[in-house]
């Protein structure tokens, strides 16, 4: 059993927004995904999906991509991303598919993990950054820890509140990354370190230009790892 990560799948079976027009990965993204994951996935296995799932805007629109996934191999774990617009009631998404878990404030356990996450968003330091975006930023910091926090309660990281050793590690999810590859640092990362994330996957950076401007690789005992689909050529990537 093992546990892969897949971001920015921008599915629109029910939006007229295609793809292919970004040329490279993105021509005919959707067939060589279902054929990579078809191939590689078992249903045992566990596929986390960092945001921007679909370019709906409304939930009912958003069914047909939902459902697309569901009917894929494995298990499912969805952070929302920044085009996520279809998402609304945690609950009635998680009501949806037996096969399928949305993270908001809470963490999933798959294979002595503890996947915990949150949105995320741009971080202090960025050129683009703004008040506005520092009220989003600490409310996405809030979330992040709160699904930490419900991790450590169950017995995983190096917080866990039992009184036997720990269960598991935690894996962590953003849909932004959580830092930029030049501050290296942010509420993010220091929360994840806190808590003891082993690894961080994240998605949302798109293009040979954009690719190194997250943070990747080992920092501080952590790996962050980049899984946008256009970067991992529409494949799967195994973490675990």
């Amino acid at each position: 059993m093992s546990i892969y990560a897949i971001a920015d799948l921008h599915l629109s079976f029910s939006a007229d927004k295609p793809m292919d027009i970004y040329g490279g990965e993105w021509v005919n993204h959707t067939e060589k995904v279902k054929k990579n994951w078809e191939a590689m996935i078992l249903e045992k296995d566990t596929v986390i999906i960092p945001g921007d799932t679909s370019w709906a805007l409304r939930f009912e629109d958003a069914l047909v991509d939902l459902k697309w996934i569901s009917e894929l191999p494995g298990k499912k774990v969805f952070i929302k991303g920044n085009h996520d617009l279809w998402w609304n009631s945690v609950n009635r998404l998680n009501a949806l598919f037996e096969n399928m878990f949305f993270l908001q404030n809470s963490f999933y356990e798959a294979e002595g993990y503890a996947i915990c996450g949150s949105r995320g968003w741009i971080c202090p330091g960025d050129d683009d950054f703004t008040g506005h975006d520092d009220k989003i930023y600490k409310r996405e910091l809030g979330r992040l820890r709160l699904s930490l926090e419900a991790a450590a309660q169950a017995g995983y990281g190096k917080k866990a509140v039992r009184s036997d050793e720990s269960r598991g590690n935690i894996l962590g999810v953003l849909h932004f990354p959580a830092a930029s590859e030049n501050i290296r640092r942010s509420g993010f990362t220091e929360i994840f370190e806190e808590y003891g994330a082993e690894k961080v996957v994240y998605g949302h950076l798109h293009g040979k230009d954009a690719y190194g401007n997250g943070l990747r690789g080992i920092k501080n005992k952590i790996e962050y790892i980049l899984t946008s689909v256009d970067y991992i050529k529409c494949m799967p990537l195994k973490i675990v």
